[in-house]
């Protein structure tokens, strides 16, 4: 998940914010993991992160994303991402309240 911030006007290209499955990525690609991984073999090396799930810059900690899903144990990173999509995705969806949810169906 990924969005661009508004543009103020100028001409330079806008940097795209990332959260959700789009942050956790960049993440992995930092650091020196590999598959297949356990939860707790995540967690130590990206060094127990808070992940953003939306362009407002609210965070979850990917302890608590990886203790939503039902497993463990990850051959690659797309099992991993493809696992915690739907946490990062609830996250998101779950944190609007009312007005929140109003305010995302406004066409601006």
């Amino acid at each position: 998940m990924g969005a661009r911030p508004p543009g103020g006007g100028g001409s330079a290209e806008p940097e795209a914010i990332e959260f959700g499955i789009a942050a956790l990525d960049a993440r992995l690609e930092e650091s020196d993991l590999t598959f297949p991984a356990t939860s707790r073999e995540v967690l130590r090396a990206l060094d127990h992160p808070e992940i953003p799930y939306d362009s407002k810059g609210r965070t979850i900690e990917l302890a608590t994303a990886l203790d939503e899903v039902s497993r463990s144990e990850f051959e690659n990173e797309t099992e991993l991402l493809d696992a915690l999509y739907p946490v990062f995705d609830e996250a998101r969806r779950g944190g609007r309240g009312f007005l929140g949810g109003i305010r995302d169906a406004l066409p601006f």
